[in-house]
Order: C-alpha cells, then sequence, then structure tokens
C-alpha cells in the first residue's frame, strides 16, 4: 500500500475571468424526506461553497418548500413521494433524466429507508453514468440489498462516505476501532481495491482510499461528532468533484481537510461542545483561506 501524508493539498485554481456558471460543474443532490429535510439541504449548501457552478436538489414534493426556503442559491426539484415523504419508486426515470444534466451527483442525506427506495437507490445506479458521491441512507441500501449495483457497464466513480457502522453494514463483519489505525487502513484498502470504489471511512483521522493509494486526514476534532456534518462533507466532496481541477482521490483527499479544518475554525469560535453542522458551513470560506499556503500544483 502506498501512504500519502497531507502536507500538500490540491487546491482549485484561480478562476478564469471569463468562467461562468457552467465552468464550474453543475451537481445534482438527491436526499431528503420528511422529517430529514435538513440533511439534503446542508449537502446542497456546501456544494455551493466550495465552489459549484450550479446545484440542483431533487427532493420528494412534501419537502419542496422546506428545503428551497434553507438556500435561495440552489434550486429544486419536485419528485413524486410516497404516504411518509420519501421517494416514490416512480421518481427512478425523473431523476436519471435529470442526472444527465450534471456532472457530478450526491445520493443518500435524509433519504429515509423504504422497500421502493430498496428498488430504486440500486437500479438508480445501475444505470447513470456520473460520478457519484453516496451516503447515509443510501450505504445503508447498499448494505442490504448488496453491491451488486456498483457494477454496471454505465460506471463512473463512485465515492463511498460510509461512517464505523455504515462501513461494518456493508462489510458484513466490524469495524476496527480507530485506536486500530493499521487494521482499519487495510480494510477500508481491500473494500476499495475488491469493489472498485473511492472510499472515505470517516472517523478520527478519516481514511481515504481507492485500491491503489492511501492518505489519512488529520484535521477535524471531536466537535464534529453531530448531525449534520457528514451531509456537509458529503456536499463538499460533490462541489470539489464538479470542478474536475484534480484527480477523484486528491479531490476527495481537499474535501475532507477542508471539512475537518472548517470545524477546527468552528471549534476555534465555539468550543467543541457546541459546532453544528452549519458552523462547519460558515467556515468553509475560511477554510479554503488557511488552506492557501499549503497549496500544491500537483494534479
Amino acid at each position: 500500500m502506498h501512504y500519502q501524508t497531507c502536507d500538500a493539498l490540491c487546491l482549485p485554481p484561480h478562476r478564469d475571468r471569463q468562467g461562468h456558471k457552467g465552468t464550474y460543474g453543475t451537481v445534482l443532490g438527491i436526499g431528503g424526506s420528511r422529517g430529514m429535510a435538513g440533511a439534503v439541504a446542508l449537502a446542497g449548501r456546501a456544494a455551493l461553497l466550495t465552489g459549484a457552478g450550479l446545484v440542483r436538489l431533487a427532493v420528494p414534493d412534501p419537502i419542496l418548500e422546506t428545503v428551497a426556503g434553507y438556500s435561495p442559491e440552489y434550486t429544486t426539484i419536485p419528485c413524486p413521494a410516497d404516504n411518509a415523504g420519501r421517494f416514490a419508486l416512480d421518481t427512478l426515470e425523473p431523476l436519471l433524466t435529470h442526472a444527465k444534466q450534471c456532472k457530478v451527483l450526491f445520493l443518500g442525506p435524509g433519504l429515509g429507508r423504504s422497500e421502493e427506495l430498496d428498488q430504486l437507490v440500486p437500479l438508480f445506479l445501475q444505470k447513470i453514468a456520473r460520478d457519484a458521491v453516496v451516503d447515509a441512507d443510501a450505504i445503508n441500501v447498499l448494505a442490504t440489498v448488496g453491491l451488486d449495483s456498483l457494477d454496471s457497464p454505465h460506471r463512473q466513480q463512485i465515492i463511498l462516505t460510509p461512517h464505523a457502522g455504515e462501513f461494518a453494514r456493508l462489510r458484513g463483519e466490524p469495524t476496527p476501532p480507530d485506536a486500530e489505525q493499521e487494521a482499519r487502513k487495510s480494510a477500508a484498502w481491500n473494500f476499495a481495491r475488491h469493489h472498485g470504489v473511492l472510499l472515505v471511512l470517516k472517523g478520527h483521522e478519516t481514511i481515504i482510499t481507492n485500491g491503489e493509494r492511501l492518505t489519512v486526514n488529520r484535521t477535524g476534532n471531536p466537535g464534529m461528532a453531530t448531525g449534520g456534518s457528514g451531509d456537509v462533507l458529503t456536499g463538499m466532496i460533490a462541489g470539489l468533484v464538479a470542478q474536475g481541477f484534480a484527480s477523484p482521490l486528491e479531490t476527495v483527499r481537499l474535501a475532507v481537510h477542508l471539512h475537518g479544518l472548517a470545524g477546527d475554525i468552528a471549534a476555534e469560535q465555539f468550543g467543541e461542545e457546541s459546532v453544528t453542522a452549519t458552523a462547519i458551513l460558515d467556515a468553509i470560506p475560511s477554510a479554503f483561506a488557511r488552506s492557501k499556503p499549503l497549496q500544491s500544483n500537483k494534479v
């Protein structure tokens, strides 16, 4: 295994004076359900704050106004819902149509669980031809129905972002604890290599690996163990991938670093006990500014 440190980062280049929204990529976010509208809204705003040109959020119709009211900068797409306010199975074709119009998508924040979603998520992943960040309940669907949907003739880069519990469900065996970092690295490496995914194993010293290279993140603090923090990371990954300025591994590595650094900045301001996902969001611009001295031209 090739281990890489995080002392040089590949940040986005200076913006082209003649650039436009399309220059910096379109993100499609898919998530949300009644009672969990905030998750997809946080992820959508995080994608904007990391530089995506356009962000569109596909959400069940009953929560559209709630999600739209969180941030005026992204657009929302109403989708058919079941009686509990979750995506209905007949959302599949509209979602596939919208996916053709984006550079990268994220799937999972606030999705909820249902039998229809257990059908919808794998069918969607089998048919899309876009890079995809898969998080939260979309990961739990894969853990339930199996990982066969990751083997697709349309396959692009799949980025999985499980925490330890979700990773255990994906693998069908316990995740080594944070204190056993070498075992965590080995488990993450082998999983990513076997399934051909880019894996972000979240936790203390988050591991990022594509099964060929592996890096460990050093930013972040215990205050980030709070609801919505992972949704922010999902949006940040998608927002940076949409810009296409570096390889997927380098881009995801940067997103994880900035996410942890934003959490550190929030903890400096409020204390670790009072860090929230919104505070992490608000600190993203400062995290970019602090990372400039670490910038590398490597792509």
